[in-house]
């Protein structure tokens, strides 16, 4: 009789859920869902353990990034808004948190950006969903939404995969 082999879980794209309290401006987002995730963790120590984990590859397109929009004003992080930096999740402030989810984002000009990581019961696993949400102000938020997007999911679903 053959063995059956369990395939690890891998992140999912799912609908996002709008409006969101965590941004109810929002008018750009998407959601993806991995089962099996820590029922233990605090939701900070699990938001680092996702966002604060991202492949060599996504931090050098980061740093890539923090570079190119120097020029144009825009923040490269969000350390000049929080008062103690033991505030933050990798370059993301800590907005709200508690037993089950957490909020980390930041405001500019271009756009308002949230992650919302959220953990739930089903059945007998837990899931973790991470939502992003950006309202976008003008068509420097739309083009910049729009030309970080494929690299975006990409690196949502690595580190969530990465985390579980």
């Amino acid at each position: 009789m053959p063995t059956q082999t369990l395939q690890p879980a891998k992140a999912m794209e799912i609908k996002p859920d709008l409006p969101n309290a965590a941004l109810p401006s929002a008018n750009w987002a998407d959601a993806f869902e991995i089962e099996n995730c820590d029922s233990t963790a605090d939701m900070k120590s699990l938001a680092q353990q996702v966002v604060g984990t991202m492949p060599r590859w996504a931090r050098a397109l980061l740093a890539l990034r923090n570079m190119l929009v120097v020029p144009f004003g825009l923040k490269p992080d969000g350390l000049k808004d929080v008062k103690d930096p033991s505030d933050m999740v990798a370059i993301f402030p800590v907005l709200h948190q508690n037993k089950d989810s957490i909020v980390l984002g930041m405001d500019d000009k271009h756009l308002d950006f949230r992650l919302l990581i959220e953990r739930s019961k089903r059945d007998q696993t837990h899931t973790l969903r991470l939502t992003t949400l950006v309202t976008r102000h003008n068509v420097f938020g739309r083009a910049y939404i729009a030309a970080v997007t494929p690299f975006h999911k990409m690196i949502v679903r690595s580190t969530l995969n990465d985390a579980h």
